[in-house]
This record gives C-alpha cells, structure tokens and sequence, in this order.
C-alpha cells in the first residue's frame, strides 16, 4: 500500500459516478480500493458515513454547511491512525442563511432552502 489515506472529491474514474451511503460493499471497494490506501475518503454526495470492510474503509465526510442527511449540524470525520469516526458540530445555522440570503447570489433563497433542511430540494 502507498499511503495510510487517500482522500478525493469523489472517484478518480467519473466525477459524477459517486457511491451512496446505501452502495454496496463490493461497489465501494471497486471504486475506492484502487487508490491503495486502508482508509478511502471521498465527499461529494454530503452524507456521512464510515464503512469498515476487510481491507480498506470507506467515508464520507459529509458537509460543514451543506448537509443532506437531514442533520443540519456541520459534520467533519476525526481520523486518528487508521480509526475514522464521524463528528457533528451545531453552528448558528440561521446567521449563515441571513448571511447568504443578503449576499446578492443568485438563488439564495433556494440554497438557505436546503441548509435549513439538510436534504436537497430541486428548485422551485
């Protein structure tokens, strides 16, 4: 093995071919044990979640800002060694909405939309 981790945005094949948290294991580790490292860490689809499997262990980071798994605290992972543990973080999620909403940014009030909800919505 190369590395103790490899982190990526999403896959190094297709940056739109990204396994959800309900993927099986045998997809994750087609996707993610290529990279030769024990621990796989990708982000992407804002859902976190750590999955141990003989030989790699696969996570999610989630989002600090931009859940959605409903949870609309900021999650983070904690790696130590080859342990990965999920963290949650409460912010004051409504200054940041105030915050975008006065921006001036396009479709704002959708994306505070979504940071209150933690789950995507498409657009109305």
């Amino acid at each position: 093995m190369c590395c103790s981790l490899a982190l990526v945005h999403s896959s190094l094949v297709n940056l739109w071919r990204i396994p959800l948290e309900t993927a099986p294991d045998a997809e994750l580790e087609s996707v993610y044990s290529s990279l030769g490292a024990p621990v796989a860490v990708y982000g992407h689809i804002h859902k976190p979640f750590v999955r141990r499997m003989p030989g790699i262990t696969v996570a999610n980071s989630g989002s600090a800002g931009f859940s959605y798994d409903g949870d609309s605290r900021a999650s983070y992972l904690l790696l130590d060694g080859l342990g990965v543990t999920i963290r949650r973080v409460e912010y004051d999620m409504e200054a940041e909405c105030r915050a975008l909403q006065q921006s001036g940014l396009p479709r704002a009030d959708w994306v505070a939309q979504i940071i209150r909800a933690a789950r995507y919505m498409a657009p109305s």
